[in-house]
């Protein structure tokens, strides 16, 4: 594990260099404080506008950073043929995927505490008292780093065997399907076919279920998150990135990198 430290470490050194994320983190940033000023002119709702809007942002910016960084991290080592130096020394190949994975988790979690405390610095300038909101708020950032951390895992698969345009499309295309898994389950097609339904059934418990982690509604109108469901999203998400970064260790241990 020590290895694995030492690879997380250094990925999230490089990632923290990137000036691309310095630039998404500014934009979220002003995202939230153009929320403070639309929450100052939305009477009665200003908490709601802010909320959203901050959540929306830390949201989409942690998805660019997960997607566009993380199917970089085997093929960006492989351009500049530093993968090869690294595997050459005592370090398995899924030591460096696991790392690969920490770092950029780690970094997303940096972030995303950033932009976290912007917006509830936003919150405390137009809404003096937020105790009663804080707790939802916190919960529904929690489950944005849950989600991330399970798109990390997927860009991190598909960088495993295909190139990066392809790895964004493939993880991309993924995290959209996954916000209709319940559409999926309760399909009714004009035909009414029971072998279309099945499928999309199989389909629908195989993808990410994204749309569980969506709790920004409740958050923003300050309504409490059950602690069942806070349970079972963190299950989910450490479940489901194990068997991910287990399939990616399997094809990446496989793959011929001559």
């Amino acid at each position: 594990m020590n290895r694995v430290a030492i690879v997380a470490h250094n990925t999230f050194r490089e990632a923290v260099r990137d000036r691309v994320l310095y630039s998404l983190v500014f934009f979220a940033l002003l995202m939230i404080a153009a929320a403070t000023l639309v929450g100052q002119i939305s009477i009665g709702i200003e908490q709601i506008v802010i909320v959203t809007l901050g959540l929306s942002a830390i949201s989409i910016i942690g998805l660019l950073i997960a997607v566009f960084i993380g199917v970089g991290l085997v093929s960006k080592e492989m351009d500049k043929r530093t993968l090869y130096a690294l595997l050459a020394k005592p370090l398995k190949r899924w030591e460096f995927l696991l790392g690969k994975f920490g770092g950029l988790v780690l970094t997303l979690v940096v972030n995303t505490a950033a932009m976290s405390a912007g917006l509830f610095l936003a919150l405390a300038l137009v809404k003096h008292r937020t105790e009663h909101m804080a707790a939802p708020v916190a919960v529904a950032i929690y489950f944005i780093l849950l989600k991330l951390a399970l798109v990390v895992a997927l860009a991190l698969l598909f960088s495993c065997f295909t190139t990066p345009l392809l790895s964004i499309l493939c993880t991309s295309g993924l995290y959209v399907a996954g916000l209709f898994v319940t559409e999926m389950r309760t399909f009714r097609g004009e035909t009414d076919s029971p072998a279309v339904q099945t499928i999309l059934r199989i389909i629908s418990y195989l993808l990410p279920n994204f749309e569980n982690f969506d709790v920004m509604a409740s958050a923003a109108h300050a309504r409490g998150i059950p602690a069942s469901l806070i349970a079972q999203n963190t299950a989910y998400a450490a479940v489901y990135c194990t068997v991910i970064l287990a399939a990616s260790a399997v094809i990446f241990i496989r793959r011929n990198l001559k």
